[in-house]
This record gives structure tokens, C-alpha cells and sequence, in this order.
């Protein structure tokens, strides 16, 4: 079991004794300091172990490497700001105990895992793997922000505060867009996300259709908005009912590719990657073994 001790602004370290006290004996648990011990550890582990993770999105992406290099299963127990590949699982409105129990001796079931591959603005080769979501535009752009916003606030109300502060900086990127081979967009555009979790943003209904086990991932494509046009869409989207705007579009892909005329923000399951003006996106099909409901 591996703890991510900075997990929601430190606040997961005091759950430590708890879990502790809770642990069957064959379990240790770990609170690894940051991430260069916890994928040390995740690799000297045998292949095929199962590993609990407590953390949140964030935690979960920055294990990814480790999980997937030695075929780990991996079981949630919910802690962090977002949490949405705990919800894509049934897991987030489970306390800390409860999903402990449930991540060490409930089965596994395949989950896929998203890829990405970019060029940033020096010309440098850069790879990532996600289980939620990644960004390319303006929700990248709120994720950056968020990393500057007031402490007191955390999961939804906090990424609500980091796109109104966004929309006052409200910048659009002319983007040429192709999935599975077929272009489908060039022109000015808000976003070119991709998601393969049905929320993001701290359960923002993006892809209402997305599943993490269809062997597919879902862009979520922005046109041009507006400052006051963006802002009357974050309503819709915190409902869900989007995806019936004539600027907004969605479509399930295995590959995709976004070229950019301008340095694009990029963020992975709410983790801030840099910028890019060419970027790949694939599947990996059930890559990965997960708990869930």
C-alpha cells in the first residue's frame, strides 16, 4: 500500500495511523517522500503485484509508469482534489476504510489508459500515459492556474475560481484537428481535449458517454468563445448539457492528432505537462488491472 503523503495539500499524511491500525498483517504500508522513491518502489515490487494507492488523480498519473511496467493491479482508496478516476470506478463516496477493504480484496477489471505524445516548443520529444483526462487549451491554461490558488480551497470550488480567474486571460489557439484519419477541424478553437473518464475537473460531466473500458478515448472539441460565451458555457457543462452547443462537439477515437499554431498548454489528469504545438494521442485497450464497483 503507498500513500502519497502530499496528497490534498498534505491532508492525506494524517490518515496514516488509521490505515495503519486497519492493515491485515501481510500489507505494508508506504508513504513514500515524492515521486522518484514511489516509482522505485513500484518497480522493486514483483511483477503483477497489487498495489493500493491513496491519492488522488495526480498521484495515480505520476505512478502510471511504474503500474504499467510491472503489470501491477491497482486498487483507489479516493484522496485527492479531483478524484475522477475514482468516480469513473464507483469509489469516490466511499470513506477512507471502507475503500481500503474493498481495493485489497475485491477483483480486478481492465481499464484502459490513455497516451500522448508531443514536441514541445524547443523541439524536445515528450511521452505521457493518463487515466482520466488530457487537456490541450484552455483547460490546461485552469490547471496552471490552479497551482496559485488559495489554499482553502480544494476539489470543484477551486477549479471553478482557477476558470473565472482563466477567463480574464482568455486566449484561443488556431487548431487543425484529425481522429482515426479524418480531419475534422482547422480554425480557431477554446480546447482539443480527450478524456477517458466520463468527468474531469473534479466530476464535470465532459464526455457523459466516455467508459474506461471500451477500448476508446472521447475528444471534447471547443470551438471559438468569447469571454461572456465561455463563461455562459461552464454552467452547461457543470450539468452536462454542453454537448447540445453548436461550438461544442464530442467523438470517440483510438488515435488523434491536434497541430497547433501557437504554444499549447498541455495537462495530464490535472497535472501540468508544458506546452506543445504537435501532439499524438492513442489508446492503450485494458492496459491496466483496477478495483472497482
Amino acid at each position: 500500500m503507498l500513500l502519497n503523503p502530499h496528497a490534498q495539500g498534505g491532508r492525506a499524511a494524517a490518515l496514516l495511523p488509521t490505515l495503519q491500525a486497519a492493515l491485515p498483517p501481510d500489507v505494508v504500508l508506504h508513504a513514500p517522500r515524492d515521486v522518484v522513491d514511489a516509482l522505485a518502489l513500484l518497480t522493486s515490487l514483483p511483477a503483477a503485484s497489487r498495489v493500493v494507492a491513496v491519492g488522488g488523480d495526480g498521484t495515480l498519473n505520476r505512478w502510471l509508469p511504474a503500474l504499467l511496467h510491472k503489470d501491477h493491479e491497482l486498487g483507489v482508496v479516493p484522496m485527492g482534489s479531483g478524484n475522477d478516476v475514482a468516480r469513473s470506478l464507483g469509489l469516490h463516496r466511499r470513506a477512507p476504510l471502507a475503500s481500503l477493504v474493498h481495493a485489497l480484496n475485491a477483483d480486478t477489471r481492465p481499464m484502459d489508459v490513455g497516451r500522448a505524445e508531443w514536441r514541445d516548443p524547443q523541439g524536445r520529444e515528450h511521452r505521457s500515459v493518463f487515466l482520466s483526462s488530457f487537456t490541450a487549451g484552455f483547460d490546461s491554461a485552469v490547471v496552471l492556474r490552479t497551482l496559485t490558488g488559495p489554499r482553502w480551497l480544494s476539489g470543484l470550488p477551486r477549479y471553478l475560481w482557477a476558470t473565472l480567474a482563466e477567463l480574464a486571460h482568455l486566449q484561443t489557439w488556431t487548431l487543425d484537428v484529425t481522429a482515426n484519419g479524418k480531419h475534422l477541424h482547422s480554425g480557431p478553437a477554446l480546447f482539443a481535449s480527450s478524456l477517458n473518464t466520463p468527468t474531469f475537473g473534479s466530476g464535470m460531466p465532459a464526455t457523459p458517454a466516455a467508459r474506461t473500458n471500451d477500448g476508446l478515448l472521447n475528444l471534447l472539441l471547443a470551438g471559438q468563445f468569447g469571454r461572456l460565451g465561455a463563461l455562459g458555457m461552464l454552467p452547461r457543462l457543470l450539468t452536462g448539457t454542453h454537448l447540445g452547443h453548436s461550438r461544442i462537439s464530442t467523438r470517440a477515437f483510438e488515435t488523434l492528432t491536434v497541430v497547433s499554431d501557437a504554444d499549447l498548454p498541455l495537462a495530464a489528469d490535472g497535472e501540468f505537462l508544458g506546452y506543445a504545438r504537435h501532439l499524438k494521442l492513442s489508446v492503450l485497450p485494458g492496459a491496466l488491472p483496477v478495483v472497482g464497483i
